[in-house]
């Protein structure tokens, strides 16, 4: 693969996790609004007992933090710069080894581009402490499984 078709599958992958993200925080507007929506249709606590607007209340909450972690991710992705030559497995590498391909940026799981399954996950997860540094040729060695790195872009 040359370089420049390297730098426009690293494109296409960001772009698909920025997707990903953005539906994402779509939903979870979504479902905020609603759970905010049920809890004002149901008005002020009936007695002491009545939990039911503050449940709707807590979940919105929920929704909201999960919102917030989404957008953060969104920020770590656009700190990644795909023309940026990478030759050891670092932040913002696309690293292909003999059994999977894995996108180091946050932890989104499968993504698939071009017909292709890439697996993104950050740098504060076990296989990428096992790679960390690596460059190709190097193996990891991760749950008692080998790793051979094929190539890093």
């Amino acid at each position: 693969m040359t370089q420049e078709e390297s730098i426009q599958l690293k494109i296409k992958i960001i772009a698909a996790c920025k997707e990903h993200q953005f539906i994402t925080i779509a939903n979870l507007k979504r479902e905020m609004d609603e759970h905010q929506q049920m809890a004002n249709d149901y008005g002020p606590p009936k007695d002491r007992y009545d939990a039911f607007r503050s449940q709707m209340l807590r979940r919105r909450d929920i929704f909201a933090e999960q919102m917030q972690k989404a957008n953060e991710e969104l920020i770590v992705l656009d700190k990644i710069n795909p023309k940026e030559i990478i030759t050891k497995v670092e932040f913002g590498a696309l690293v292909r080894t003999d059994k999977q391909t894995l996108f180091i940026a946050t932890s989104l799981g499968k993504i698939t581009v071009d017909n292709e399954d890439f697996f993104c996950i950050s740098p504060a997860v076990p296989i990428y402490k096992a790679m960390q540094g690596l460059k190709i040729g190097d193996t990891a060695v991760f749950n008692n499984n080998k790793m051979l790195i094929k190539d890093i872009f």
